[in-house]
C-alpha cells in the first residue's frame, strides 16, 4: 500500500516537474487547473468510489462472490452519471474562475489544461473501483506492479508529448490521462490472464441498473467525508492568500502542503489496508478478529505520527531548500515544519479510524466528524488566530491541528465504543449472508424488530428474513432497526407476503438469552 501510494505521488511529481520546465505561467496555470480538478472532480470520483469498499470487503470476507462483481458494474454506472456534471464544470471553468477574480492569463492557459483532462474522467470511471475491487480481495502486488509500469510509461510519454511533440501544457494534461488508461488496460490485462475475476464476475447484468439505493448509502457520505477534507486544504491556499506579503505565504503553504500529502502517504496506506482487513473479518462473522485489526492499525498509527513529527521537525531547516532559495519562504516553512508534525500526531489516527469506519460499513460517522472537527473547529480557530490575533501563517496550521486533534478524539471515543458482534451481523445483512444458529447465539444483540424488542433473524438470497430456528410467531413490520444509529434496513412486503404465501415467516426470539 505505501509503495502504490508513493508511485502515485511520484506520477504527480512528475507532471509538476515537466510544467515546471515549460515556465512559470504554465506552471501556475497548471496548478490552478489540478486544484480546480481535484475539488470538483477528482475528490468525488474517488469519495464515491470508497462506497463500495465495505460491500466488497465485506462480501469477499463472507464468500459472496457475486456481490462484488455487481457492486463493481454499480458503481461505474454511478461514476458514470457523476462524471456528466463534473464535465459541464471543467467546461465552464474559464467563466468560473473569471467570476472569481482570477487573473485572465492564468485562467486561459488553466481553461487549456483540464479541457484535454476531460478524457481522464472516463478512465477514473474505471479506476477506482477497479482498484478498491482488487485490493479488498487482497491482490495488492499485482496492483503495485502495474502502477509502477504505468509510471514508468507516464515518463515516456510526457517526453514524447512534451518535448518531442512540443504540444507543452496540452501534452502535460494528455499524458496523466494516457498513464491512467494504460494503468486501467495493465489491471485489466492482468485479471484476464490470471483468472481472478472468474469468481466473481459473470458477465454485465441488468441488476446493475437497479438496487443503487444500498450502494449510494455508503457512497454519498464517504464522498461527503473524502471532499471536507481534501477541500480544507484548497481552503488553507485561499486563506493565505489573504494575508501579508501574500506571495511568500501562497508559496510556502504549497510546499508544506505538498509536505503533508507525502506524509499522509503512510496512514493513508495503513489506512486503506485496515479498511480491507475488518471488512474481510466481519463479513467472515469474526468480529473479535475485526477489533484486533482495529488495534493494531491504531497502534500502527501512533508509530507513524511519531515518526512523521520527527522527520518534520529534524528536517524544518533543510526541506525547503529542495522547492526554493527564497528566504521568506523558506523562514515560513523552517517555523510552520514543526506545527505540521504536531498535525500528524491527530491525523495518523484519524486517517486509520476512517478507515475502521468504511470496512464497517458506517461512513456517516466519519463524514459528521470530518464536518464539526474541520469546519466548526478547525476553521474558526484558523480564522481567528491568522486575522483577528495576527498570529498570521502559523495560526492556519493551528487551525489544521485544532481540527485534526479534535477529529483524532472523537474518532477514537467511536471506534472504542463499537458493538464489534453487533457490527458482524450488520455485514450480514449488507451481504445478505445465511448464517447458523450457532454463529448468532454468540451475539450479545443482533437486531431490533421494530416493536418487538431483540430477536435474531438472517435473510436468504431473495433479501427474505427467515428464522434459524423455529420457536416464536410474530408480525413482521416492513422495517427494522439494526444498531445503536436506528439505521434502517429496508424489507421489501412484497417479499414477505410471496414468502409468507408458502411458508410462515418465524423470527427466533433472543431476549432469554441476552
Amino acid at each position: 500500500m505505501i509503495i502504490m501510494g508513493l508511485l502515485l505521488y511520484a506520477r504527480a511529481m512528475i507532471s509538476m516537474l515537466f510544467l515546471g520546465h515549460l515556465g512559470e505561467l504554465e506552471l501556475a496555470s497548471g496548478s490552478l487547473s489540478i486544484g480546480f480538478a481535484n475539488i470538483t472532480g477528482y475528490s468525488v470520483l474517488a469519495g464515491l468510489a470508497m462506497g463500495m469498499e465495505p460491500i466488497c470487503g465485506q462480501a469477499y470476507g463472507a464468500k459472496r462472490w457475486h456481490l462484488m462483481g455487481l457492486a463493481l458494474q454499480r458503481m461505474v454506472m454511478v461514476l458514470l452519471c457523476a462524471c456528466v456534471p463534473i464535465a459541464f464544470l471543467w467546461l465552464n471553468m474559464k467563466r468560473i474562475l473569471l467570476w472569481c477574480g482570477q487573473d485572465e492569463r492564468i485562467t486561459n492557459m488553466a481553461h487549456t489544461y483540464i479541457l484535454f483532462s476531460i478524457p481522464d474522467l472516463l478512465a477514473q470511471v474505471v479506476l477506482n473501483p477497479l482498484r478498491i475491487y482488487l485490493r479488498t480481495q487482497n491482490i495488492i502486488i499485482p496492483l503495485t506492479w502495474c502502477a509502477a509500469l504505468a509510471l514508468i510509461f507516464h515518463v515516456t510519454i510526457n517526453f514524447l508529448l512534451v518535448s518531442a511533440l512540443k504540444m507543452g501544457l496540452r501534452g502535460v494534461a494528455l499524458a496523466a490521462s494516457w498513464t491512467d488508461f494504460n494503468l486501467v488496460g495493465f489491471l485489466l490485462v492482468y485479471l484476464w490472464w490470471s483468472g481472478r475475476y472468474k469468481k466473481s464476475w459473470t458477465g454485465w447484468s441488468m441488476q446493475c441498473l437497479k438496487e443503487w439505493r444500498p450502494l449510494l448509502n455508503l457512497a454519498i457520505p464517504s464522498c461527503v467525508s473524502v471532499c471536507l477534507e481534501w477541500w480544507w486544504y484548497e481552503f488553507m491556499i485561499i486563506l493565505s492568500g489573504l494575508l501579508i506579503n501574500a506571495e511568500a505565504t501562497v508559496a510556502s503553504m504549497g510546499i508544506l502542503i505538498q509536505t503533508t500529502s507525502l506524509v499522509y502517504i503512510f496512514p493513508s496506506a495503513l489506512s486503506l489496508a485496515v479498511s480491507t482487513r475488518v471488512s474481510n473479518e466481519l463479513g467472515a462473522n469474526r468480529p473479535a478478529k475485526a477489533r484486533t485489526a482495529m488495534l493494531v492499525a491504531l497502534g500502527c498509527a501512533g508509530v507513524v505520527a511519531i515518526m512523521a513529527t520527527t522527520f518534520t521537525t529534524t528536517m524544518r531547516h533543510k526541506w525547503g531548500q529542495i522547492f526554493t532559495n527564497n528566504n521568506n519562504i523558506l523562514s515560513l516553512i523552517a517555523i510552520a515544519m514543526p506545527i505540521v508534525g504536531l498535525c500528524e500526531l491527530g491525523n495518523c489516527p484519524q486517517t486509520t479510524g476512517c478507515g475502521v469506519l468504511r470496512g464497517s460499513a458506517r461512513p456517516t460517522i466519519g463524514a459528521n466528524i470530518n464536518l464539526g472537527s474541520f469546519y466548526f473547529v478547525g476553521m474558526p480557530v484558523a480564522t481567528i488566530l491568522g486575522f483577528f490575533f495576527d498570529v498570521g501563517f502559523v495560526g492556519l496550521w493551528f487551525g489544521l491541528m485544532a481540527a485534526q486533534y479534535t477529529c483524532a478524539v472523537l474518532m477514537l471515543c467511536m471506534l472504542f465504543r463499537t458493538d464489534w458482534c453487533l457490527q458482524a451481523t450488520r455485514a450480514q445483512l449488507l451481504t445478505q449472508t445465511k448464517v447458523s444458529a450457532n454463529d448468532h447465539l454468540s451475539l450479545p444483540r443482533v437486531c431490533q424488530l421494530k416493536e418487538e424488542g431483540q430477536e435474531l433473524v438472517s435473510i436468504d438470497d431473495h433479501g427474505v428474513m427467515k428464522t434459524i430456528e423455529r420457536t416464536k410467531m410474530f408480525m413482521v413490520t416492513d422495517r427494522f432497526r439494526v444498531d445503536d444509529e436506528e439505521m434502517e434496513t429496508l424489507i421489501s412486503i412484497k417479499m414477505l407476503q410471496q414468502h409468507a404465501s408458502t411458508s410462515p415467516i418465524i423470527i427466533h426470539e433472543l431476549a432469554d438469552k441476552v
